[in-house]
């Protein structure tokens, strides 16, 4: 459907309006879904304004009294609806509505399927997984908190924080928790912590409630933007049967605004004792080693080296004092059985000798080769004989022994002859 216009010829704004009405008259009946963010009743008309449950985006829904009546129960503000419409357009004042036929509340059933199918895609891209979660600090220096305005959520988190370590400091971002606007408001505040570098964790509070007044924590935005913080980020929706998106995402899960206060902020008597035991176990541990080792250095110093190192000297020279004595008993006894046996033996030797024989009388006639003389057949006549006295001998020259009466001519000891 095109107009030709021009500044010189412009179409009146009836002409625009009646076409548009026209056009959109068109579109037939349709279903729309979407939030109940005001409701206003007039006499036997109502006004609604449906908002998208996800983007900042409204529209102006008009139905008769009964036609709202008709779902029970009766929607109110903050009911998440499917409008069976037709699409309308005032041409009178140029705007836009709906004009509704039939209400019928989202049941739960539905609204489960539909967070199944976005829990399964969301885990598919990785954003549930384990790998992914960043643990807490020990001592955060300052704990984000987003919370309802004045919610008992708040009051769990600041008390039970500040009852176990006083000097935690909280930055508290107070938004709407559910409605229509819950969604933008949350995002809004946890953009702010995360850039905020004093904050070390963040902590998404809410009390319990229906299914329906915890959709915005599970809406997929919100989701992806606590899977894109830098800041660890805590989940405490609800009670321990809840589980929103937001318990998946979040690197802790708290079951309960309490419970997440004790999970962020550690117990100063609890540390405390911790550290009494820890210093207690060391004492043990080192007084146990100290015994060990001065038990060690006692048997060592009652060794009879280190003892007395002296008695130990004395005992090896006593030692060595008595092998010295006994080598020397050992070889003065084997010289005197030497010199006994030297004896004996000199006194056979003695018993056996020539020279006994000659100190008894006896003399010794030898040759002059020294060939002993046995008897007169040996000797020539002159032959030069030699008698062989005990002491000394004498040279003597043999005379006839035919005659038998000659007497021999001796030789005295200094070689002159002498008559025998």
């Amino acid at each position: 459907m095109g107009m030709d216009t021009s500044a010189e010829s412009p179409a009146p704004v009836r002409v625009v309006n009646q076409l548009i009405g026209q056009w959109i008259g068109k579109l037939g009946r349709i279903w729309v879904e979407g939030q109940i963010a005001e409701l206003s009743v007039r006499g036997a008309t109502a006004y609604l304004t449906l908002r998208d449950p996800v983007a900042n985006m409204s529209v102006r829904v008009v139905c008769q009294r009964r036609v709202l009546e008709a779902s029970q129960p009766a929607p109110t503000e903050g009911t998440r609806v499917v409008v069976h419409a037709k699409p309308d357009f005032w041409v009178n004042r140029g705007s836009f509505s709906l004009q509704g036929l039939e209400i019928r509340h989202v049941g739960v059933g539905e609204l489960l399927a539909r967070l199944e199918r976005l829990r399964a895609t969301l885990a598919a891209e990785g954003l549930f997984a384990e790998a992914r979660k960043r643990p807490l600090p020990f001592l955060p220096g300052q704990v984000g908190l987003i919370c309802g305005r004045n919610s008992a959520a708040e009051r769990d988190v600041l008390e039970n924080g500040r009852r176990r370590w006083p000097a935690v400091r909280f930055r508290v971002e107070q938004v709407a928790v559910q409605g229509d606007r819950a969604v933008g408001q949350v995002l809004a505040a946890l953009r702010e912590l995360d850039a905020d570098p004093a904050v070390d964790v963040i902590v998404i509070a809410r009390g319990g409630g229906s299914i329906e007044d915890l959709l915005p924590f599970s809406d997929e935005a919100l989701v992806r933007a606590v899977a894109a913080c830098r800041t660890p980020v805590v989940s405490a929706i609800g009670h321990e049967q809840d589980s929103p998106l937001l318990d998946l995402v979040a690197d802790v899960r708290a079951s309960t605004p309490t419970d997440a206060a004790k999970r962020v902020v550690p117990d100063v008597a609890e540390q405390l004792a911790l550290i009494a035991q820890l210093r207690e176990r060391g004492r043990r541990w080192l007084h146990g080693w100290l015994g060990r080792e001065e038990a060690w250095l006692r048997g060592v110093r009652s060794r009879p080296a280190l003892a007395d190192p002296v008695r130990e000297i004395d005992r090896l020279a006593e030692q060595a004092e008595g092998l010295r004595d006994r080598a020397r008993r050992c070889f003065e006894g084997r010289l005197d059985r030497a010199g006994e046996d030297l004896g004996h033996t000199l006194a056979r030797l003695r018993a056996l000798s020539p020279a006994a024989t000659l100190g008894r009388g006896y003399a010794i006639v030898q040759q002059a080769d020294g060939t002993v003389v046995r008897s007169a057949a040996q000797v020539a006549a002159g032959e030069e004989l030699r008698l062989r006295f005990e002491h000394d001998a004498l040279a003597v020259r043999a005379g006839d022994a035919a005659d038998g009466g000659e007497a021999a001519e001796a030789v005295g000891a200094d070689g002159q002859a002498a008559t025998g």
